[in-house]
């Protein structure tokens, strides 16, 4: 399958012409993209591999802006390709923080070579499967930690995924496969997850009775939760709670 590249750039002519360059060494190049409204509708509907992107695009948000999306989406590489390298357009370009930046007029070469590199490291990056196995803090991005943070403080409640869609822009399928790409189970899951971890705690660490948690922890009734967490335990919450607080009891004693 061809590595696809969204070209977000104003001018009809240099826009064809990185066309023909990228298209000549195999690559599917998609162009007429030419504001940062289109460039997100066309990110989220082909799924480009990487995002050139003209910083003047003559619109009421320039270049900086769709690098902005890109960098808290964190999902696809991006570079600069501009007119402009001024301390001024740096320092604003900086903190989008692309992985490349390339200033007209440039050569074929020049533009073949840094794709590649960009392509290759992000590539890289992608296949560390230490990291994926173990997300940190700068690998999850910001829009999943603020949904992580939003699920671990509020998993008493009856959480639903069309609720934690408002939190983002993205649609109910691209949210499912980031959730799944730095976490490796679906938002549903996880939300699982966490609401046995907190009834197995307070099994253990008081006598709440079982159906007020079921109920606390928004699960539909208490037949359900026992259902549930059977399944992830091989047992019971009563057998649970009596093998913990058996336990408890000793090492107090």
């Amino acid at each position: 399958m061809k590595t696809k590249i969204l070209v977000v750039e104003d001018e009809s002519i240099i826009a064809f012409d990185i066309k023909m360059i990228l298209e000549n060494e195999g690559y599917e190049v998609i162009i007429d993209i030419k504001s940062v409204e289109a460039a997100i509708a066309c990110i989220e509907s082909h799924h480009p591999q990487l995002v050139l992107i003209d910083i003047n695009l003559n619109q009421n948000k320039d270049g900086t802006h769709l690098g902005s999306y890109l960098l808290e989406r964190d999902t696809i590489p991006y570079i600069y390709v501009t007119s402009y390298s001024n301390k001024i357009t740096l320092d604003k370009v900086n903190k989008t923080r692309p992985l490349g930046y390339l200033v007209k007029p440039f050569k074929p070469q020049d533009l073949l070579s840094i794709v590649s590199i960009v392509l290759n490291n992000f590539n890289h990056k992608k296949i560390d499967t230490h990291r994926l196995q173990n997300p940190t803090e700068d690998v999850i991005p910001f829009k999943i930690k603020n949904i992580i943070t939003y699920i671990n403080t509020n998993i008493e409640k009856k959480l639903e995924v069309s609720e934690l869609l408002l939190l983002t822009n993205w649609t109910k399928r691209h949210f499912g496969r980031l959730f799944m790409q730095y976490l490796n189970v679906s938002p549903y899951q996880y939300i699982l997850n966490k609401k046995i971890e907190k009834a197995k705690s307070l099994l253990k660490e008081t006598n709440i009775p079982i159906n007020e948690i079921a109920f606390e922890l928004g699960f539909q009734s208490y037949s359900s939760f026992c259902t549930v967490f059977k399944k992830m335990n091989l047992v019971t919450p009563e057998v649970y709670r009596k093998q913990n607080k058996s336990i408890v009891q000793a090492i107090n004693f």
